[in-house]
């Protein structure tokens, strides 16, 4: 994964507050067995009728909002069940980070995981940026400086802060397993020493594995 420190992006609001997994990725999505096609089910309900058609009065379909990459949600996004998928699914549509006041804890460990980037700001903040963008009549111009924690837009600039652990993800373009790989030698040693202070329990599920197959 590539180094991250600056987002450029469009951003534009969806003022529904505790907006749901289900509404972000709704269940008949999530069948398959790896991630494709998830881009096709985000937010279903909203950019879809009942026939399958687009619906013309969704900001996504519209042609001005053809740029969006950022979105300006309302509080407690992404709550409900968890489902790694919405994450995906809006990776795979092209957004590049959500802003809102508050998100729904499971989804913000999925997200910031997977490199979506979460931005928490205050609830007046995110109706100044929602405001500018109605203003504008389209998605408005919004640059993350993700390094130093602000978001500017043409007639804004705010501050954010996020967790160490999150910021260096970011920066050195790893996901959780990277992360923990960078460990690896605290890890390998750890085990090493578990595995000679206890060298029963060293591979017991595959020696277990193997009597039952000569047994049998």
């Amino acid at each position: 994964m590539s180094h991250q420190t600056m987002i450029q992006g469009h951003a534009a609001p969806l003022r529904i507050a505790n907006f749901d997994t289900d509404q972000v990725m709704p269940k008949q999505f999530l069948r398959g067995i790896d991630k494709s096609g998830l881009k096709d089910g985000l937010f279903y309900d909203l950019r879809f009728d009942e026939e399958g058609k687009l619906k013309s009065d969704f900001f996504l379909n519209q042609p001005a909002y053809a740029l969006t990459d950022v979105l300006l949600a309302g509080p407690n996004y992404g709550c409900g069940s968890s489902r790694e998928h919405a994450v995906w699914g809006m990776q795979q549509y092209g957004f590049k980070a959500v802003i809102a006041s508050s998100f729904a804890e499971i989804f913000y460990s999925n997200a910031m995981g997977n490199r979506l980037l979460l931005i928490v700001l205050p609830e007046d903040q995110v109706q100044a940026l929602m405001k500018e963008a109605d203003d504008a009549f389209g998605p408005i111009q919004l640059d993350i400086d993700i390094e130093n924690g602000v978001v500017r837009t043409p007639k804004h600039q705010f501050t954010f802060s996020m967790s160490p652990r999150h910021l260096q993800m970011f920066l050195e373009g790893l996901d959780v397993i990277g992360l923990t790989l960078k460990h690896q030698n605290q890890i390998d040693h750890f085990a090493q020493a578990h595995w000679n202070a206890n060298p029963w329990l060293h591979n017991v599920s595959r020696r277990v594995v193997d009597r039952l197959a000569k047994a049998e």
